[in-house]
């Protein structure tokens, strides 16, 4: 676990957050990752915790889950404590839970859990007040893994890709929304949209976010990622776009994003 002064405080807030969207493809694990690492070099202490089977953020933080032992599926399902999957990323302050494959077997073991929905809170019970920020990369779905993630979340954030049809299915991520805070989490916040793989070469992509800054004014981040080669390669190297390309337009704007997220 990544070491830091007053750890332990019990004066410590945690602020936990998912990021969401049905969809898939629309730069969800970019952004659990930027927003991380940025915030972590901002001298803050940082946890993500991979909650999608694809296990994307895992391999994209360059995570040797051979060398770890213990993954998400474990806390979830064989009731592992959390800290026994918590490991270090290559970036001071940040760490990570991560996941394998594995973790799409959840779901169906969970079902006969009572409370089930309520799993992965009870797990971060633990760990509150020794991190200042709490990422959960969500699946492209709304099932049970996606719900316990918002239950265990003060706010999501939802990345929205700037192409056609990019309002299509959040309708139904904000009935799942009023549905977890009416049943299972009061305090669920929709923290903000995100506009991401933005192309300024095609109207479309303009017309998308006057669409979606129409539908969510006050929610809708100024910051609006571009489409970006950098974003994408990082990952293949392991690394999170800040030790890849620090000065590319997608770091820019994920800088400028975290700017934002820290006022609100």
């Amino acid at each position: 676990m990544s070491k830091s002064k007053n750890l332990d405080s019990a004066e410590s807030v945690t602020m936990i957050y998912s990021v969401a969207n049905q969809k898939g493809g629309v730069g969800k694990t970019t952004t659990v990752i930027s927003l991380a690492a940025l915030i972590a070099a901002r001298q803050k202490r940082v946890l993500i915790i991979d909650a999608d089977p694809q296990a994307n953020a895992t391999s994209s933080l360059g995570v040797n889950m051979a060398a770890n032992g213990y993954s998400l599926y474990d806390v979830l399902v064989n009731k592992q404590p959390l800290t026994k999957a918590i490991t270090r990323t290559r970036r001071d302050n940040l760490d990570l839970v991560p996941t394998t494959t594995d973790l799409a077997a959840a779901e169906v073991e969970m079902v006969q859990f009572l409370a089930r929905e309520l799993t992965l809170k009870k797990a971060l019970q633990a760990i509150i007040g020794q991190y200042d920020f709490i990422f959960i990369d969500t699946p492209p779905s709304l099932g049970l893994l996606t719900i316990n993630a918002l239950t265990a979340s003060a706010g999501v954030i939802i990345p929205v890709q700037t192409e056609y049809l990019a309002l299509e299915g959040l309708s139904q991520l904000m009935n799942t929304l009023n549905l977890v805070r009416e049943n299972l989490n009061p305090e669920l916040k929709l923290t903000g949209v995100l506009m991401t793989m933005f192309d300024s070469r095609t109207n479309l992509a303009t017309d998308v976010v006057k669409e979606v800054r129409a539908h969510f004014p006050e929610l809708t981040f100024q910051a609006v990622i571009p489409r970006n080669v950098r974003l994408s390669e990082a990952p293949s190297h392991g690394e999170d776009i800040l030790a890849y390309a620090p000065t590319s337009s997608g770091c820019l704007a994920y800088q400028a994003a975290v700017d934002e997220l820290l006022q609100r």
